[in-house]
């Protein structure tokens, strides 16, 4: 719903909020084909029209680019997404939670194991993203894998926070998981975050999953069965990440990601220091 970003997302879908020259969804985008995956599925609400239109030929400004003679830019408004994606939708009608949302989809990932990467979480990594870590972890264990990061304890309210069994020989595992606990009640300050990679066996459970906290289909819940059937591994991947789901979260976002800017980022950086230098010296 973008409720923590209004009013921007009162009419604009938050996932298609601007991070510095691409929206935010296409970060997430580029990180999946970035790992070799092109069978794209988007779940997303009715009213989400503009994100289909984002990843769909655009061919008036196309002509109108190559009349200008911006073949840069043509260039880039063509490979939205590269040649060779197959890019897919599915309405959620309700707003029933992530679970639901994941479930939305079952009929078309079928019997295959799948990734689900939520765009309000970034998580940059100079050369690994936290997918291709993750990925490397299901193809050494053949199972589902979540992403993880240690957070402050007074912010376990606003996480599924793990319990975790580890094995010398094969790794960290999830022995439980709780949606949200209070401090007190926190089992680890180990969070999940916005990257997972399912098993088929995690459909099944969705669909016999009740509602739960928020009188929603959590996606926790589901896992925490699956954890009863076969193991769900840990990874705590290496890279910073960004919550863009919060008006602060993206404004820090844009500065880290302009800095990083093949183009904008020296002159940027020259024009912060400068501002930080006035502002030290007022």
């Amino acid at each position: 719903m973008g409720s923590r970003t209004l009013p921007a997302t009162k009419v604009l879908a938050k996932e298609m909020m601007p991070l510095v020259d691409r929206p935010i969804i296409q970060h997430a985008v580029e990180e999946a084909i970035g790992v070799g995956i092109r069978e794209l599925i988007f779940v997303t609400a009715e009213t989400k029209e503009i994100i289909r239109a984002h990843f769909q030929r655009n061919a008036v400004l196309e002509k109108e680019l190559a009349l200008r003679g911006k073949q840069e830019l043509l260039e880039v408004v063509r490979n939205i997404p590269p040649a060779g994606t197959n890019c897919r939708y599915v309405i959620q009608q309700e707003p029933l939670g992530l679970g639901h949302a994941v479930l939305c989809a079952r009929d078309l990932v079928g019997d295959e194991s799948f990734a689900v990467i939520l765009p309000d979480d970034l998580i940059y990594h100079e050369t690994r993203t936290c997918l291709q870590q993750m990925i490397e972890i299901y193809r050494e264990k053949n199972a589902s894998v979540v992403a993880v990061q240690n957070v402050p304890l007074e912010d376990t309210p606003k996480y599924g926070i793990v319990e975790t069994v580890e094995d010398a020989v094969a790794g960290k595992k999830m022995k439980s998981v709780v949606e949200k606990p209070a401090p007190e009640e926190a089992p680890s300050t180990l969070a999940i975050v916005g990257r997972y990679i399912f098993t088929p066996g995690i459909m099944p459970l969705l669909e016999t999953t009740p509602r739960g906290a928020g009188n929603e289909i959590q996606l926790t819940d589901a896992i925490a069965a699956l954890i009863r059937k076969e193991d769900v591994y840990l990874c705590e991947f290496e890279g910073k990440r960004n919550d863009c789901g919060s008006i602060l979260g993206y404004m820090k976002a844009n500065v880290d990601y302009a800095l990083r800017h093949d183009d904008t980022g020296p002159e940027f950086h020259a024009y912060l220091t400068e501002l930080m230098g006035k502002q030290g010296t007022d």
